[in-house]
């Protein structure tokens, strides 16, 4: 093998492994790993990956990614809905991690947040009723990163606990 085919391998293993790293933590597997091991700490039976919720997803993304803004799509009426923003790149694991973060601030017993703290997105993810999530991820034009999730049946109802 001469020099410029072991450059040529070399640049392609590397290419492939970079490639791999990029892409990591952003599969629908790796979405419905993170949102299950959630659940599975307050005995809600795991949430499936459905390939119209993230069609509806991507979609909804795709919008965003002129601007980055958190604003909601507003479901459809059919979907709840987790985003999420980072001025830089951030794994859509990252994504759900953040929401799962929330949990801290959830009180059960009152079904409540903690005084100025949000807990919703945490809710939403472990919200007994959704058994389907659908995710996506962009980058967005400014150099930062969109990743929203979809949920069906939405969750979230007010005086309803999400488990």
């Amino acid at each position: 093998m001469g020099l410029s085919s072991k450059i040529s391998v070399s640049f392609f293993f590397f290419f492939f492994i970079f490639a791999l790293i990029a892409n990591a933590q952003d599969s629908p597997q790796d979405y419905v790993k993170a949102h299950n091991a959630a659940r599975s700490q307050v005995g809600v039976p795991n949430i499936a990956w459905d390939d119209t919720v993230a069609a509806f997803a991507q979609n909804y993304a795709n919008q965003r990614k002129a601007d980055c803004q958190l604003v909601h799509s507003g479901g459809g009426g059919k979907y709840g809905e987790n985003l999420a923003w980072s001025s830089g790149d951030m794994s859509g694991v990252d994504a759900v991690k953040m929401w799962v973060d929330e949990k801290a601030f959830y009180d059960y017993n009152s079904n409540s947040c903690a005084t100025g703290k949000q807990c919703g997105h945490y809710t939403q993810v472990v919200w007994k009723n959704s058994v389907r999530v659908g995710c996506a991820k962009v980058k967005c034009n400014n150099g930062g990163t969109f990743v929203g999730c979809n949920y069906s049946p939405p969750g979230n109802f007010n005086g309803q606990r999400p488990y």
